[in-house]
């Protein structure tokens, strides 16, 4: 038999790409299906929203209706995309059904009342739900499931964003730094491919971005060319967007920590929360920071696209969509982090090009992909994202800003379960097989010894 597998391997591998051709059809077709209706749902609930401010009053009910939701018929699904990534390192109890209409009605709910989330979180958790069910139906092994799973949050993440090679490998890379598992790499490919397509099918239509800026560089060895002094900028640049990652992650950590320990009453911290995105909104006298962000149909408004055209932002806008971001999830609202993310990476971007001259929409661009780089521990990824999304033209731009960003976010994240496979620096090499959680939990005990 080994003789037979080394003459006709091309036959075996063969048999397993149609395997996983087969398995990932139905998680595909129904994880872009359930995408395409989530986003539909969310663009109604931010119109109906813009058309009724008063509906921020209602945030703190709408805290405590999510409360009670997960708290009633939740049980292990407000795990979200933590339970998922350990569920492919450690297999246990399972992701559960019920994860998939919760996080979905549960994200549509925050949004409607304006709390600042994102997508991705819920997307992400839809496509590995309904990979786990499918995964039992089928009856698949241990090693099938885990690759199963990883499919659902290709899927998830390729069809939210109209990413799909991105999406692809996201999911590798988003369970281990520095460490991909490429034997999962055709059947999450395909599955983000096909969840991308269905959800464009029933005629999601995702934001389109553009980077009009052209490098007129240098050229070097007959083909390379760069701006020399644009690119100082851009590593400038990636440091600063590593370090709003950072302190993005370590943000939400605190405040869900603290929250928790400090509300013994747990119903009164999302209404804890809701209040203080009341009093924040109130005091900024703008409702800019709330929700998505990607669009308003205030002209005057700061959003996400308008971070790409000089003044579109303003200093401090960044840092704004941060807290408002931090405080939302870290109260348990539910959601995504990563467009948040685009937000504070673009904002912080614009004001960069502001401040050195450089290329609003380039260094706009940078922010959007390099701080979710920092913050998820993604550089290959988000590059491809910044090739996707804005085309190739600036593709040297956008990997110097991103590896620079996951270098500079240390061992920090916004998953507490993603693992160390191989660790940013020698130094740090005692970090290896710890999750960010273990690394965070040393890391506060150290500063409270000095």
């Amino acid at each position: 038999m080994k003789r037979l597998k080394t003459s006709f391997e091309h036959v075996f591998i063969v048999s397993y790409l149609f395997k996983w051709t087969c398995l990932v059809f139905p998680v595909s077709l129904t994880v872009g299906s359930l995408v395409a209706l989530f986003l539909w749902l969310l663009d109604k609930a931010m119109n109906f929203r813009f058309a009724h401010p008063w509906l921020l009053f209602l945030l703190p009910l709408a805290g405590i209706l999510i409360y009670f939701l997960y708290k009633i018929s939740g049980k292990n699904a407000e795990g979200g995309n933590n339970l998922i990534m350990d569920e492919i390192h450690d297999p246990g109890g399972g992701v559960p059904f019920r994860m998939a209409p919760l996080v979905l009605l549960t994200t549509v709910i925050t949004h409607l009342f304006g709390g600042s989330a994102g997508r991705e979180g819920t997307a992400v958790q839809i496509g590995g739900s309904l990979a786990q069910f499918f995964a039992k139906r089928l009856k698949l092994s241990q090693e099938d499931v885990k690759t199963l799973l990883m499919t659902g949050i290709a899927a998830g993440f390729g069809a939210v964003f109209g990413t799909p090679i991105t999406g692809a490998i996201f999911a590798l890379e988003v369970l281990a730094l520095g460490r991909i598992k490429h034997d999962a790499l055709m059947p999450c490919f395909i599955a983000s491919v096909l969840a991308d397509i269905v959800c464009s099918a029933w005629g999601i239509h995702h934001t389109h971005y553009q980077i009009n800026f052209t490098d007129k560089g240098i050229i070097f060895f007959r083909y390379f060319h760069f701006d020399f002094l644009l690119l100082i900028k851009a590593i400038i640049a990636g440091v600063a967007f590593g370090l709003a990652g950072y302190m993005f992650a370590e943000l939400s950590h605190t405040i869900k920590n603290y929250s928790n320990r400090w509300i013994k009453i747990k119903w009164l911290i999302p209404a804890a929360g809701g209040l203080a995105i009341i009093v924040f909104t109130y005091l900024l006298g703008t409702q800019d920071y709330l929700s998505l962000g990607v669009k308003n149909p205030d002209p005057n408004a700061v959003s996400i696209t308008t971070c790409f055209t000089p003044g579109g932002a303003t200093y401090y806008s960044w840092l704004w969509k941060l807290l408002f971001t931090a405080i939302t999830l870290g109260t348990g609202f539910k959601g995504g982090e990563v467009t948040p993310l685009f937000f504070i990476g673009a904002a912080l971007g614009n004001t960069i090009a502001t401040l050195t001259g450089a290329p609003v929409d380039l260094m706009a661009g940078l922010g959007f992909i390099a701080v979710f780089a920092g913050a998820t521990n993604t550089p290959i990824a988000c590059t491809i994202m910044g090739v996707e999304l804005f085309g190739a033209d600036n593709a040297l731009y956008y990997a110097v800003a991103c590896f620079t960003a996951y270098y500079f976010s240390g061992h920090s994240g916004i998953y507490h379960a993603q693992r160390i496979g191989v660790s940013k620096v020698t130094k740090l090499n005692h970090h290896t097989n710890e999750t960010l959680h273990e690394v965070r939990q040393k890391r506060i005990k150290n500063r409270k010894l000095w």
